[in-house]
């Protein structure tokens, strides 16, 4: 009966949306008339008016052609295709007009995206449902005030038309709730999951929703939560104070676990012939191992969300690209991409850890629990600031675990000090303008124009993390000998005397971050790394600006030795022109 209820659904939706597409293409049709004739497409497209059948118009349309299977077919002597719907009458009328409901929704979207007034991402037009590839379900509605959807017991759900299913799990929650008259049962939806049909209750609860945070969430305060691959999430302080070791959430990789058998399953589906008993076989094991994933992948996410709302006050996230992030390295024919097979599998984890719906549950369990959700730029260098000095170091790449401080000499894991930095930086909803729609506080190229980045200078909005052409920075970890002179030497908070009074120290010839070998030579403050000098540049280190000058304009400061490539006039490097909109 649910899989009866499943199609007829489908099939309205798909009536619908045949009857909505057809009137489009009758407006498109006499716009093009128009067009022909002389009128400009503008006026012609304002001219032409189409309506669009909605769920009223359709659901007579359907009462008056649709068959009935227990008087036959077409009257006798009538010729023509058989009417449609024949069987409407074993399946609830909910099934036909939720699925013309929903149909009305899926219109209406692709409208308001098209128009720019609604937000998030771009809504395409809407599609088909195919038999076997779209999601089996249906929803029921009924009078709240003869109910006819009801829990017989506490493991027995009564659907009308449908009648009593027992259920998995015990409802007595449910049930109480409703006894008590502090629920009334809305609608169900009934949908198919693997290998299992799961009945979603929509109830009208009447619950005290707390107006501020608990007293042991103020005193945990704000948390940093950064998500990765190696860990699932790292937060910038643990979530049991006695556990330091709890602030690293452990990655389980779902999908790495049951790689093995979705490997054998889908060898043996490949290997079956369509349209055979044999294949429908292979799929529905296909379909349960993906399924039994998803399910372990949810109960994880849902606990650890649901502890991070309920014992912090505020929850720090980046603004993540998933899709960017996940973008295939093939590249074209023209210009192929470089190391597919590893982007691809570390597309393949980050998908697993999905790091979208974390950010989708924590939006919603802030609101039940009284937190607050605190987003921070996702063009915000975090992986790659010290969370302790604010000191950069822009080429930190992928396979530096360790974060090492070149000002500070600071030493620690990548993940926990961009938690940290999250933590710090994050920006609440009160405290960045959000306009209604398509979210205000981005750029026409996706960057944010809200409140100010410690980013060294000014970087295109282009990823991330730029990892564009380098420029002059303090000495980083692949300059051993650097970083072990700099160790040598003591360290305490630079004053204003120490800038004007710096200290040269010669470090002679040795092996460039790039691999070149070029005379360098570090002036010192008093331990903090102040200038570099590459080849005769001195090269200004500050944690907001990074500039480049000649050192012969600055008085009182030359170089050691110079090579005789730093014998020609050295000038800044211009910063190239930012790239037109589109």
């Amino acid at each position: 009966m649910p899989v009866r209820h499943a199609g007829a659904a489908r099939w309205a939706f798909n009536h619908a949306l045949g009857m909505k597409a057809a009137a489009h293409n009758e407006w498109r049709r006499q716009v093009q008339e128009l067009t022909r004739q002389g009128m400009p497409e503008a006026e012609a497209r304002k001219t032409v008016r189409v309506s669009v059948p909605t769920k009223p118009t359709i659901q007579r349309h359907l009462n008056q052609i649709k068959g009935d299977s227990r008087s036959g077919g077409l009257p006798e002597g009538v010729h023509g295709p058989a009417r449609p719907s024949p069987r409407w009458h074993e399946v609830n009328t909910h099934a036909f007009q939720s699925a013309f409901i929903d149909a009305d929704r899926a219109w209406t979207n692709w409208l308001e995206s098209l128009r720019g007034a609604r937000p998030g991402r771009r809504v395409g037009y809407p599609r088909f449902k195919k038999k076997g590839r779209s999601r089996d379900s249906f929803r029921l509605h009924h009078d709240v005030k003869k109910p006819s959807i009801r829990l017989a017991s506490y493991r027995r759900l009564r659907l009308p038309t449908v009648g009593e299913v027992r259920l998995h799990e015990s409802a007595k929650r449910l049930g109480r709730l409703v006894e008590r008259g502090e629920a009334v049962v809305q609608s169900v939806t009934v949908a198919r999951g693997g290998h299992r049909w799961y009945a979603s209750v929509l109830c009208k609860i009447s619950m005290h929703v707390p107006q501020r945070p608990t007293r042991r969430q103020r005193e945990r305060g704000r948390v940093g939560v950064d998500l990765g691959v190696k860990h699932l999430a790292v937060l910038s302080q643990p979530l049991d104070p006695a556990d330091t070791a709890s602030a690293f959430v452990a990655n389980p990789r779902h999908v790495r676990q049951a790689e093995h058998r979705l490997v054998k399953a889908q060898q043996t589906l490949s290997r079956t012939q369509a349209g055979s008993a044999r294949r429908e076989k292979a799929r529905r094991r296909v379909a349960r191992l993906h399924h039994e994933v998803a399910v372990r992948r949810g109960t994880v996410l849902h606990a650890m969300t649901k502890q991070l709302a309920t014992r912090f006050a505020e929850i720090a996230v980046e603004d993540l690209n998933v899709a960017g992030m996940t973008r295939t390295a093939r590249g074209t024919v023209d210009k192929p991409g470089q190391r597919v097979k590893q982007k691809a599998g570390l597309n393949r984890a980050i998908l697993d850890a999905t790091p979208g719906e974390l950010r989708r549950q924590r939006a919603y369990k802030t609101s039940w629990y009284s937190s607050t959700l605190a987003v921070l730029d996702r063009w915000w260098p975090s992986s790659k600031t010290c969370s302790a000095c604010g000191w950069q170091n822009p080429r930190l790449t992928l396979a530096d675990r360790t974060f090492h401080c070149g000002n500070c000499m600071q030493a620690i894991d990548r993940d926990l000090n961009a938690a940290r930095n999250i933590a710090q930086h994050a920006v609440t909803a009160a405290g960045r303008p959000v306009a209604p729609g398509r979210g205000q506080t981005r750029n026409a190229r996706g960057a944010s124009v809200g409140p100010p980045d410690p980013r060294v200078g000014r970087q295109d909005a282009m990823k991330r993390e730029d990892t564009g052409v380098p420029r002059p920075v303090p000495p980083q970890r692949s300059d051993p000998l650097t970083l072990f002179t700099l160790g040598a030497l003591s360290h305490k908070t630079p004053s204003e005397g120490d800038r004007m009074a710096p200290t040269t120290l010669a470090l002679g010839e040795m092996e460039g971050v790039h691999g070149e070998r070029p005379e360098e030579v570090v002036i010192l403050r008093e331990g903090c790394p102040e200038m570099i000098l590459r080849n005769g540049l001195h090269a200004v280190a500050d944690w907001s600006w990074l500039s480049a000058v000649d050192p012969g304009e600055t008085p009182g400061l030359s170089p050691t030795r110079r090579s005789p490539a730093s014998s020609r006039t050295h000038r800044p490097r211009a910063r190239p022109a930012a790239r037109a909109r589109r």
